[in-house]
Protein backbone atom coordinates (compact mmCIF):
# COMPACT_ATOMS: atom_id res chain seq x y z
CA UNK A 1 0.00 0.00 0.00
CA UNK A 2 1.43 3.38 -1.02
CA UNK A 3 2.02 5.86 1.80
CA UNK A 4 0.84 9.46 1.59
CA UNK A 5 4.29 10.49 2.77
CA UNK A 6 6.82 11.49 0.15
CA UNK A 7 10.59 11.42 0.43
CA UNK A 8 13.55 12.90 -1.40
CA UNK A 9 17.23 12.02 -1.51
CA UNK A 10 19.92 14.66 -1.17
CA UNK A 11 23.35 13.56 -2.39
CA UNK A 12 26.28 15.56 -1.10
CA UNK A 13 29.67 14.98 -2.74
CA UNK A 14 32.43 16.41 -0.56
CA UNK A 15 36.20 16.40 -0.90
CA UNK A 16 36.80 13.03 0.76
CA UNK A 17 33.42 11.30 0.81
CA UNK A 18 29.82 11.38 -0.36
CA UNK A 19 26.64 11.00 1.64
CA UNK A 20 23.06 10.17 0.75
CA UNK A 21 20.38 11.52 3.07
CA UNK A 22 16.72 10.53 2.77
CA UNK A 23 14.46 13.35 3.92
CA UNK A 24 10.75 13.44 4.76
CA UNK A 25 9.31 16.24 2.61
CA UNK A 26 6.63 17.12 5.17
CA UNK A 27 8.80 17.50 8.26
CA UNK A 28 12.41 17.71 7.09
CA UNK A 29 13.23 14.68 9.24
CA UNK A 30 16.40 12.91 8.12
CA UNK A 31 15.02 9.39 7.88
CA UNK A 32 18.32 7.71 7.11
CA UNK A 33 21.74 8.44 5.73
CA UNK A 34 24.81 6.67 4.44
CA UNK A 35 28.36 7.97 4.05
CA UNK A 36 31.23 6.43 2.10
CA UNK A 37 34.76 7.61 1.42
CA UNK A 38 36.03 7.55 -2.16
CA UNK A 39 38.05 4.31 -2.26
CA UNK A 40 40.80 5.32 -4.71
CA UNK A 41 41.08 8.79 -3.21
CA UNK A 42 41.61 7.35 0.27
CA UNK A 43 44.51 5.28 -1.09
CA UNK A 44 46.13 8.54 -2.20
CA UNK A 45 45.95 7.61 -5.86
CA UNK A 46 46.39 10.16 -8.65
CA UNK A 47 47.40 12.94 -6.24
CA UNK A 48 50.69 14.70 -5.63
CA UNK A 49 50.37 17.17 -2.73
CA UNK A 50 53.90 18.48 -3.33
CA UNK A 51 52.75 19.90 -6.68
CA UNK A 52 49.19 20.68 -5.48
CA UNK A 53 47.74 18.00 -7.77
CA UNK A 54 44.44 16.53 -6.55
CA UNK A 55 42.53 14.28 -8.97
CA UNK A 56 39.54 11.99 -8.44
CA UNK A 57 38.47 9.04 -10.53
CA UNK A 58 34.88 9.04 -11.86
CA UNK A 59 34.52 5.44 -10.70
CA UNK A 60 34.84 6.69 -7.13
CA UNK A 61 31.80 8.88 -7.69
CA UNK A 62 29.80 6.07 -9.31
CA UNK A 63 30.61 3.47 -6.67
CA UNK A 64 29.73 5.69 -3.71
CA UNK A 65 26.52 6.76 -5.46
CA UNK A 66 25.31 3.18 -5.67
CA UNK A 67 26.48 2.18 -2.22
CA UNK A 68 25.24 5.19 -0.27
CA UNK A 69 21.79 5.30 -1.88
CA UNK A 70 21.22 1.55 -1.50
CA UNK A 71 22.45 1.57 2.10
CA UNK A 72 20.28 4.55 3.04
CA UNK A 73 17.23 2.94 1.40
CA UNK A 74 17.90 -0.33 3.20
CA UNK A 75 18.03 1.47 6.54
CA UNK A 76 14.88 3.49 5.76
CA UNK A 77 12.77 0.50 4.78
CA UNK A 78 10.78 -0.68 1.78
CA UNK A 79 7.89 1.74 2.20
CA UNK A 80 10.22 4.74 2.11
CA UNK A 81 12.01 3.45 -1.01
CA UNK A 82 8.68 3.12 -2.83
CA UNK A 83 7.80 6.74 -2.03
CA UNK A 84 10.99 8.55 -3.04
CA UNK A 85 9.91 11.17 -5.59
CA UNK A 86 13.00 13.29 -6.20
CA UNK A 87 16.78 13.35 -6.04
CA UNK A 88 19.31 16.17 -6.29
CA UNK A 89 23.08 16.47 -6.01
CA UNK A 90 25.54 18.97 -4.69
CA UNK A 91 29.27 18.68 -5.32
CA UNK A 92 32.52 20.47 -4.71
CA UNK A 93 33.59 22.91 -7.38
CA UNK A 94 35.09 23.77 -9.62
CA UNK A 95 35.77 20.07 -10.20
CA UNK A 96 35.81 19.51 -14.00
CA UNK A 97 36.87 16.67 -16.28
CA UNK A 98 37.52 16.43 -19.99
CA UNK A 99 35.05 14.22 -21.89
CA UNK A 100 34.82 12.54 -25.28
CA UNK A 101 32.14 13.23 -27.91
CA UNK A 102 29.69 10.97 -26.06
CA UNK A 103 30.15 12.94 -22.85
CA UNK A 104 32.10 10.17 -21.12
CA UNK A 105 34.90 11.38 -18.79
CA UNK A 106 38.15 10.27 -20.39
CA UNK A 107 39.23 8.27 -17.36
CA UNK A 108 36.32 5.90 -18.07
CA UNK A 109 38.06 4.87 -21.30
CA UNK A 110 40.55 1.98 -20.95
CA UNK A 111 43.49 3.88 -22.39
CA UNK A 112 43.13 6.65 -19.78
CA UNK A 113 42.01 4.58 -16.78
CA UNK A 114 45.06 5.55 -14.71
CA UNK A 115 45.85 8.94 -16.23
CA UNK A 116 45.28 11.75 -13.67
CA UNK A 117 44.82 14.26 -16.51
CA UNK A 118 41.76 12.32 -17.67
CA UNK A 119 40.11 12.50 -14.25
CA UNK A 120 38.08 15.06 -12.37
CA UNK A 121 40.30 17.88 -11.14
CA UNK A 122 39.28 18.51 -7.54
CA UNK A 123 38.49 22.08 -6.48
CA UNK A 124 41.68 22.38 -4.41
CA UNK A 125 44.00 21.33 -7.24
CA UNK A 126 46.29 24.33 -7.81
CA UNK A 127 48.34 23.07 -10.75
CA UNK A 128 46.87 25.76 -13.01
CA UNK A 129 48.26 28.87 -11.30
CA UNK A 130 50.06 29.94 -14.50
CA UNK A 131 46.93 29.55 -16.62
CA UNK A 132 44.83 31.53 -14.14
CA UNK A 133 47.34 34.37 -14.28
CA UNK A 134 47.15 34.39 -18.09
CA UNK A 135 43.34 34.54 -17.98
CA UNK A 136 43.48 37.51 -15.61
CA UNK A 137 46.05 39.30 -17.73
CA UNK A 138 44.05 38.85 -20.94
CA UNK A 139 40.73 39.74 -19.30
CA UNK A 140 42.10 43.08 -18.12
CA UNK A 141 43.22 43.93 -21.68
CA UNK A 142 40.03 42.79 -23.41
CA UNK A 143 37.20 45.13 -24.33
CA UNK A 144 34.99 43.21 -21.89
CA UNK A 145 36.34 41.89 -18.60
CA UNK A 146 34.83 38.41 -18.43
CA UNK A 147 35.98 38.02 -14.81
CA UNK A 148 34.05 41.03 -13.53
CA UNK A 149 31.10 39.03 -12.18
CA UNK A 150 33.52 36.59 -10.54
CA UNK A 151 35.15 39.16 -8.31
CA UNK A 152 37.52 40.45 -11.00
CA UNK A 153 40.15 37.75 -10.37
CA UNK A 154 40.05 34.32 -11.97
CA UNK A 155 41.35 31.48 -9.78
CA UNK A 156 43.44 28.41 -10.48
CA UNK A 157 40.66 26.51 -8.67
CA UNK A 158 38.26 27.21 -11.56
CA UNK A 159 37.41 25.35 -14.71
CA UNK A 160 38.99 27.22 -17.64
CA UNK A 161 42.41 27.43 -15.95
CA UNK A 162 42.32 23.71 -15.08
CA UNK A 163 41.16 22.56 -18.51
CA UNK A 164 43.79 24.63 -20.29
CA UNK A 165 46.52 23.33 -17.99
CA UNK A 166 45.64 19.70 -18.74
CA UNK A 167 45.35 20.32 -22.49
CA UNK A 168 48.81 21.85 -22.50
CA UNK A 169 50.33 19.12 -20.37
CA UNK A 170 49.00 15.97 -21.99
CA UNK A 171 49.03 15.42 -25.76
CA UNK A 172 47.22 12.07 -25.60
CA UNK A 173 44.36 13.55 -23.61
CA UNK A 174 44.28 16.63 -25.81
CA UNK A 175 43.80 14.60 -28.97
CA UNK A 176 40.69 12.87 -27.64
CA UNK A 177 39.11 15.63 -25.53
CA UNK A 178 35.90 16.89 -27.12
CA UNK A 179 34.51 19.03 -24.31
CA UNK A 180 34.51 19.37 -20.52
CA UNK A 181 31.97 18.91 -17.78
CA UNK A 182 31.67 19.88 -14.14
CA UNK A 183 31.19 17.12 -11.60
CA UNK A 184 27.97 18.90 -10.59
CA UNK A 185 26.59 18.55 -14.13
CA UNK A 186 27.86 15.05 -14.78
CA UNK A 187 26.09 13.30 -11.91
CA UNK A 188 22.50 14.14 -12.97
CA UNK A 189 23.41 13.69 -16.64
CA UNK A 190 24.76 10.21 -15.91
CA UNK A 191 21.65 8.88 -14.16
CA UNK A 192 19.13 10.51 -16.52
CA UNK A 193 20.82 9.42 -19.75
CA UNK A 194 21.69 12.96 -20.89
CA UNK A 195 25.48 12.70 -21.01
CA UNK A 196 25.98 13.92 -24.59
CA UNK A 197 27.58 17.38 -24.34
CA UNK A 198 24.77 19.02 -26.35
CA UNK A 199 22.12 17.42 -24.08
CA UNK A 200 23.57 18.15 -20.63
CA UNK A 201 21.52 20.56 -18.52
CA UNK A 202 24.12 22.90 -17.08
CA UNK A 203 24.08 24.35 -13.58
CA UNK A 204 23.74 28.14 -13.33
CA UNK A 205 25.69 27.95 -10.09
CA UNK A 206 28.70 26.18 -11.61
CA UNK A 207 28.75 28.17 -14.83
CA UNK A 208 28.26 31.60 -13.31
CA UNK A 209 30.71 31.30 -10.45
CA UNK A 210 33.51 29.36 -12.14
CA UNK A 211 33.23 29.43 -15.96
CA UNK A 212 32.81 33.17 -16.68
CA UNK A 213 29.23 32.57 -17.87
CA UNK A 214 26.95 35.62 -17.94
CA UNK A 215 23.76 36.44 -19.78
CA UNK A 216 24.97 39.90 -20.80
CA UNK A 217 27.64 38.54 -23.18
CA UNK A 218 25.67 35.58 -24.43
CA UNK A 219 26.87 32.88 -22.06
CA UNK A 220 30.49 31.76 -22.01
CA UNK A 221 33.33 34.05 -23.15
CA UNK A 222 33.49 34.25 -26.97
CA UNK A 223 35.65 32.04 -29.15
CA UNK A 224 37.97 34.93 -29.96
CA UNK A 225 38.79 35.46 -26.29
CA UNK A 226 39.39 31.78 -25.62
CA UNK A 227 41.60 31.19 -28.65
CA UNK A 228 43.56 34.35 -27.88
CA UNK A 229 44.23 32.79 -24.51
CA UNK A 230 45.44 29.62 -26.25
CA UNK A 231 44.59 28.11 -29.67
CA UNK A 232 44.18 24.76 -27.88
CA UNK A 233 40.76 26.00 -26.75
CA UNK A 234 39.54 26.32 -30.32
CA UNK A 235 36.06 24.85 -30.77
CA UNK A 236 35.38 24.19 -27.10
CA UNK A 237 32.85 26.98 -26.76
CA UNK A 238 30.70 25.65 -29.62
CA UNK A 239 30.74 22.21 -28.01
CA UNK A 240 29.67 23.51 -24.63
CA UNK A 241 26.50 25.46 -23.81
CA UNK A 242 24.62 28.71 -24.10
CA UNK A 243 21.90 28.33 -21.44
CA UNK A 244 22.17 27.47 -17.77
CA UNK A 245 19.55 26.65 -15.15
CA UNK A 246 18.97 27.20 -11.43
CA UNK A 247 18.52 24.20 -9.16
CA UNK A 248 14.72 24.33 -8.97
CA UNK A 249 14.60 22.95 -12.53
CA UNK A 250 14.34 19.34 -13.67
CA UNK A 251 17.08 17.51 -15.57
CA UNK A 252 15.03 14.37 -16.18
CA UNK A 253 14.05 11.11 -14.53
CA UNK A 254 16.09 8.03 -13.67
CA UNK A 255 16.88 5.73 -16.55
CA UNK A 256 15.71 2.11 -16.16
CA UNK A 257 19.33 1.06 -15.62
CA UNK A 258 19.95 3.56 -12.83
CA UNK A 259 16.55 3.01 -11.24
CA UNK A 260 17.47 -0.66 -10.91
CA UNK A 261 21.02 0.05 -9.73
CA UNK A 262 19.78 2.40 -7.01
CA UNK A 263 16.66 0.51 -6.01
CA UNK A 264 14.29 3.31 -7.05
CA UNK A 265 11.65 3.83 -9.74
CA UNK A 266 11.94 5.50 -13.13
CA UNK A 267 9.49 8.13 -11.89
CA UNK A 268 12.09 9.68 -9.57
CA UNK A 269 12.77 13.22 -10.79
CA UNK A 270 16.39 14.47 -10.84
CA UNK A 271 17.10 18.18 -10.36
CA UNK A 272 19.83 20.53 -11.58
CA UNK A 273 22.83 20.38 -9.25
CA UNK A 274 24.75 23.15 -7.53
CA UNK A 275 27.92 23.43 -5.51
CA UNK A 276 27.86 22.08 -1.97
CA UNK A 277 28.00 25.34 -0.05
CA UNK A 278 25.21 26.91 -2.11
CA UNK A 279 22.81 24.09 -1.30
CA UNK A 280 24.20 24.01 2.23
CA UNK A 281 23.18 27.62 2.70
CA UNK A 282 19.62 26.71 1.71
CA UNK A 283 19.61 23.63 3.95
CA UNK A 284 20.97 25.68 6.85
CA UNK A 285 18.21 28.27 6.70
CA UNK A 286 19.91 31.17 4.94
CA UNK A 287 17.76 34.22 4.27
CA UNK A 288 18.61 37.49 2.44
CA UNK A 289 21.76 39.25 3.67
CA UNK A 290 22.66 36.52 6.16
CA UNK A 291 26.12 35.05 5.56
CA UNK A 292 26.00 31.24 5.64
CA UNK A 293 29.46 29.80 6.30
CA UNK A 294 30.08 26.16 5.43
CA UNK A 295 33.08 25.54 7.67
CA UNK A 296 35.09 22.41 7.04
CA UNK A 297 38.45 21.73 5.39
CA UNK A 298 37.97 25.13 3.75
CA UNK A 299 35.11 27.59 4.04
CA UNK A 300 32.56 28.60 1.50
CA UNK A 301 30.61 31.73 2.38
CA UNK A 302 27.25 32.23 0.72
CA UNK A 303 24.80 35.11 0.81
CA UNK A 304 21.72 36.01 -1.19
CA UNK A 305 20.74 39.60 -1.92
CA UNK A 306 17.89 41.12 -3.87
CA UNK A 307 18.35 42.74 -7.26
CA UNK A 308 17.68 46.27 -6.02
CA UNK A 309 20.48 46.09 -3.46
CA UNK A 310 23.11 44.81 -5.89
CA UNK A 311 21.94 46.70 -8.98
CA UNK A 312 24.91 47.37 -11.28
CA UNK A 313 27.39 47.01 -8.45
CA UNK A 314 30.43 44.81 -9.07
CA UNK A 315 31.72 43.31 -5.83
CA UNK A 316 35.49 43.03 -6.05
CA UNK A 317 37.57 40.13 -4.86
CA UNK A 318 34.87 37.54 -4.18
CA UNK A 319 34.01 34.28 -6.00
CA UNK A 320 31.15 35.62 -7.99
CA UNK A 321 27.73 37.25 -8.03
CA UNK A 322 25.31 35.14 -10.02
CA UNK A 323 21.59 35.47 -10.62
CA UNK A 324 19.81 32.44 -9.16
CA UNK A 325 22.92 30.49 -8.20
CA UNK A 326 21.61 29.88 -4.68
CA UNK A 327 17.90 30.78 -4.55
CA UNK A 328 16.04 31.71 -7.74
CA UNK A 329 14.96 35.33 -7.61
CA UNK A 330 18.08 36.54 -5.79
CA UNK A 331 21.70 37.27 -6.62
CA UNK A 332 23.96 34.62 -5.10
CA UNK A 333 27.22 35.91 -3.63
CA UNK A 334 30.11 33.53 -2.91
CA UNK A 335 33.34 33.98 -0.97
CA UNK A 336 35.48 31.65 1.12
CA UNK A 337 38.82 30.55 2.51
CA UNK A 338 41.05 27.99 0.78
CA UNK A 339 42.07 26.58 4.14
CA UNK A 340 40.29 26.36 7.49
CA UNK A 341 40.00 22.90 9.05
CA UNK A 342 42.80 21.81 6.69
CA UNK A 343 45.12 24.16 8.57
CA UNK A 344 44.32 22.49 11.88
CA UNK A 345 44.77 19.07 10.22
CA UNK A 346 48.17 20.18 8.89
CA UNK A 347 49.31 21.16 12.39
CA UNK A 348 47.98 17.89 13.79
CA UNK A 349 50.01 15.98 11.18
CA UNK A 350 53.12 17.95 12.09
CA UNK A 351 52.70 17.04 15.74
CA UNK A 352 51.87 13.43 14.88
CA UNK A 353 55.10 12.88 12.95
CA UNK A 354 56.93 11.18 15.84
CA UNK A 355 53.98 8.83 16.37
CA UNK A 356 53.79 7.83 12.72
CA UNK A 357 57.52 7.77 12.04
CA UNK A 358 59.12 6.68 15.32
CA UNK A 359 56.54 4.83 17.40
CA UNK A 360 55.43 2.88 14.33
CA UNK A 361 58.95 1.42 14.16
CA UNK A 362 59.03 0.50 17.84
CA UNK A 363 59.69 -3.14 18.72
CA UNK A 364 58.22 -2.78 22.21
CA UNK A 365 54.60 -3.26 21.13
CA UNK A 366 52.89 -5.73 18.84
CA UNK A 367 51.54 -4.32 15.58
CA UNK A 368 47.88 -4.27 16.59
CA UNK A 369 48.54 -2.52 19.91
CA UNK A 370 50.93 -0.11 18.24
CA UNK A 371 48.39 1.00 15.65
CA UNK A 372 45.69 1.35 18.31
CA UNK A 373 47.93 3.56 20.46
CA UNK A 374 48.93 5.71 17.48
CA UNK A 375 45.34 6.11 16.29
CA UNK A 376 44.01 7.01 19.74
CA UNK A 377 46.79 9.51 20.36
CA UNK A 378 46.33 11.25 17.01
CA UNK A 379 42.57 11.44 17.52
CA UNK A 380 43.16 13.35 20.77
CA UNK A 381 45.54 15.98 19.39
CA UNK A 382 43.00 18.58 18.24
CA UNK A 383 40.61 18.18 21.23
CA UNK A 384 43.49 18.52 23.71
CA UNK A 385 45.01 21.45 21.84
CA UNK A 386 41.61 23.19 21.85
CA UNK A 387 41.17 22.53 25.56
CA UNK A 388 44.55 24.07 26.42
CA UNK A 389 44.40 26.91 23.88
CA UNK A 390 41.05 28.02 25.28
CA UNK A 391 42.76 28.76 28.63
CA UNK A 392 45.18 31.29 27.09
CA UNK A 393 43.93 34.90 27.47
CA UNK A 394 43.71 36.90 24.25
CA UNK A 395 46.32 39.41 25.44
CA UNK A 396 48.80 36.56 26.01
CA UNK A 397 48.30 35.23 22.49
CA UNK A 398 51.45 36.87 21.14
CA UNK A 399 52.02 34.51 18.19
CA UNK A 400 50.54 35.75 14.92
CA UNK A 401 49.75 33.71 11.81
CA UNK A 402 48.16 34.08 8.39
CA UNK A 403 45.75 31.47 7.05
CA UNK A 404 47.12 31.02 3.54
CA UNK A 405 48.65 27.53 3.82
CA UNK A 406 46.52 26.56 0.81
CA UNK A 407 46.57 29.96 -0.89
CA UNK A 408 43.86 32.60 -0.60
CA UNK A 409 40.42 32.30 -2.15
CA UNK A 410 38.94 35.61 -0.96
CA UNK A 411 39.21 38.46 -0.69
CA UNK A 412 41.24 38.79 -3.90
CA UNK A 413 42.13 35.26 -5.00
CA UNK A 414 45.82 34.41 -5.00
CA UNK A 415 46.87 30.76 -4.87
CA UNK A 416 50.57 31.63 -4.83
CA UNK A 417 50.57 33.22 -1.37
CA UNK A 418 51.69 31.06 1.53
CA UNK A 419 50.99 30.95 5.24
CA UNK A 420 53.22 32.41 7.92
CA UNK A 421 53.73 32.23 11.67
CA UNK A 422 55.64 34.96 13.54
CA UNK A 423 56.31 35.92 17.13
CA UNK A 424 57.72 32.53 18.11
CA UNK A 425 59.92 32.22 21.18
CA UNK A 426 61.44 29.32 23.08
CA UNK A 427 58.33 29.44 25.23
CA UNK A 428 55.93 28.94 22.31
CA UNK A 429 54.03 25.78 23.12
CA UNK A 430 51.88 23.68 20.79
CA UNK A 431 48.62 25.06 22.29
CA UNK A 432 49.83 28.63 21.79
CA UNK A 433 50.72 27.96 18.15
CA UNK A 434 47.37 26.24 17.66
CA UNK A 435 45.55 29.22 19.15
CA UNK A 436 47.36 31.49 16.68
CA UNK A 437 46.25 29.25 13.79
CA UNK A 438 42.63 29.34 14.98
CA UNK A 439 42.83 33.12 15.28
CA UNK A 440 44.33 33.30 11.78
CA UNK A 441 41.37 31.43 10.29
CA UNK A 442 39.06 33.80 12.16
CA UNK A 443 40.96 36.83 10.86
CA UNK A 444 40.66 35.45 7.33
CA UNK A 445 36.92 35.23 7.91
CA UNK A 446 36.83 38.82 9.14
CA UNK A 447 38.61 39.95 5.97
CA UNK A 448 35.74 38.49 3.94
CA UNK A 449 33.08 40.16 6.10
CA UNK A 450 34.91 43.49 5.87
CA UNK A 451 35.13 43.20 2.07
CA UNK A 452 31.35 42.76 1.79
CA UNK A 453 30.84 45.81 3.99
CA UNK A 454 33.36 47.88 2.05
CA UNK A 455 31.48 47.02 -1.14
CA UNK A 456 28.19 48.21 0.34
CA UNK A 457 26.57 44.81 0.95
CA UNK A 458 24.43 44.77 4.09
CA UNK A 459 25.20 41.95 6.54
CA UNK A 460 22.38 41.04 8.92
CA UNK A 461 23.79 37.90 10.53
CA UNK A 462 26.03 34.83 10.31
CA UNK A 463 25.11 31.14 10.21
CA UNK A 464 27.62 28.37 10.84
CA UNK A 465 27.28 25.12 8.87
CA UNK A 466 29.29 21.93 8.82
CA UNK A 467 31.44 19.86 11.12
CA UNK A 468 33.64 22.60 12.58
CA UNK A 469 30.61 24.77 13.39
CA UNK A 470 28.90 21.91 15.22
CA UNK A 471 31.85 20.31 16.99
CA UNK A 472 34.41 23.03 17.81
CA UNK A 473 33.20 25.47 20.51
CA UNK A 474 36.66 27.01 20.86
CA UNK A 475 36.90 27.79 17.15
CA UNK A 476 33.35 29.14 16.96
CA UNK A 477 33.71 31.36 20.04
CA UNK A 478 36.97 32.76 18.68
CA UNK A 479 35.23 33.41 15.36
CA UNK A 480 32.34 35.21 17.08
CA UNK A 481 34.80 37.34 19.08
CA UNK A 482 36.88 38.26 16.01
CA UNK A 483 33.84 39.07 13.85
CA UNK A 484 32.15 40.76 16.82
CA UNK A 485 28.91 39.20 15.63
CA UNK A 486 26.64 36.44 16.97
CA UNK A 487 26.82 33.17 15.02
CA UNK A 488 23.89 30.77 14.83
CA UNK A 489 24.73 27.11 14.24
CA UNK A 490 22.33 25.17 12.03
CA UNK A 491 20.67 22.22 13.76
CA UNK A 492 20.85 20.12 10.61
CA UNK A 493 24.01 18.05 10.57
CA UNK A 494 23.99 17.40 6.82
CA UNK A 495 23.00 20.87 5.61
CA UNK A 496 24.33 20.38 2.07
CA UNK A 497 22.50 17.09 1.54
CA UNK A 498 19.32 18.43 3.15
CA UNK A 499 19.54 21.55 0.97
CA UNK A 500 19.80 19.27 -2.06
CA UNK A 501 16.75 17.45 -0.70
CA UNK A 502 14.84 20.73 -0.48
CA UNK A 503 15.56 21.44 -4.13
CA UNK A 504 14.54 17.87 -5.01
CA UNK A 505 11.21 18.50 -3.27
CA UNK A 506 10.65 21.59 -5.42
CA UNK A 507 11.66 19.79 -8.61
CA UNK A 508 9.31 16.93 -7.74
CA UNK A 509 6.42 19.35 -7.32
CA UNK A 510 5.98 18.95 -3.55
CA UNK A 511 6.63 22.66 -3.03
CA UNK A 512 6.28 25.57 -5.42
CA UNK A 513 9.57 27.27 -4.51
CA UNK A 514 12.67 26.97 -2.37
CA UNK A 515 11.42 29.30 0.37
CA UNK A 516 8.36 27.11 0.87
CA UNK A 517 10.55 24.00 1.07
CA UNK A 518 12.77 25.72 3.65
CA UNK A 519 9.73 26.63 5.74
CA UNK A 520 8.48 23.03 5.93
CA UNK A 521 11.75 21.10 5.87
CA UNK A 522 14.11 23.40 7.81
CA UNK A 523 15.22 22.33 11.31
CA UNK A 524 16.25 25.73 12.72
CA UNK A 525 19.30 26.34 14.88
CA UNK A 526 20.80 24.39 17.77
CA UNK A 527 23.14 26.94 19.30
CA UNK A 528 24.23 30.56 19.12
CA UNK A 529 27.65 31.99 19.96
CA UNK A 530 27.76 35.57 21.22
CA UNK A 531 30.90 37.72 21.07
CA UNK A 532 32.75 38.65 24.24
CA UNK A 533 32.97 42.49 23.99
CA UNK A 534 36.37 42.66 25.71
CA UNK A 535 37.88 40.01 23.46
CA UNK A 536 36.33 41.64 20.39
CA UNK A 537 38.02 44.92 21.22
CA UNK A 538 41.39 43.24 21.70
CA UNK A 539 41.01 41.29 18.48
CA UNK A 540 40.38 44.49 16.52
CA UNK A 541 43.95 45.52 17.40
CA UNK A 542 45.44 42.12 16.56
CA UNK A 543 43.49 41.99 13.27
CA UNK A 544 45.32 45.11 12.07
CA UNK A 545 48.60 43.29 12.76
CA UNK A 546 47.29 40.30 10.78
CA UNK A 547 46.61 42.57 7.80
CA UNK A 548 50.08 44.09 8.09
CA UNK A 549 51.72 40.66 8.23
CA UNK A 550 49.67 39.47 5.27
CA UNK A 551 50.64 42.52 3.23
CA UNK A 552 54.33 41.98 4.04
CA UNK A 553 54.38 38.26 3.20
CA UNK A 554 52.44 38.75 -0.03
CA UNK A 555 54.36 41.75 -1.34
CA UNK A 556 57.87 41.26 0.00
CA UNK A 557 58.55 37.52 0.04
Amino acid sequence: MMSSKKYVIGLDYGSDSARAVIVDTQTGEEVSQSVQYYPRWMEGKYCNPASNQYRQHPLDYIEVLENTVKNALKEAGREVAQNVVGLSFDTTGSTPALVDDSGVPLAMRPEFADNPNAMFILWKDHTAVKEAAEINELAKKWKEDYTKYEGGIYSSEWVWAKVLHVLREDKAVREVAFSWIEHADWMPALITGTERPDKVVRSRCAAGHKAMWHESWGGLPPEEFLTSLDPLLKGFRDRLYRDTWPSDKKVGTLTPEWAERLGLTTEVVVGVSAFDCHMGAVGGGATPNVLARAIGTSTCDIMIADYDQIGEKLIAGICGQVDGSVVPGYIGLEAGQSGFGDIYAWFKNVLAWPLNSILSESQLLNEETKQKVIREAIDQIIPRLSEEAMKIPVEESTILATDWMNGRRTPDANQEVTGSIVGLTLGSSAPRIFRALVEATAFGSKAIVERFREEGVELKGVIGLGGVARKSPFVMQTLADVLNMPIKVAATEQTCAVGAGMFAAVVAGIYSNVEEAQKHMGRGFEKEYFPNPENAEKYDVIYKKYLKLGHFTEKEL
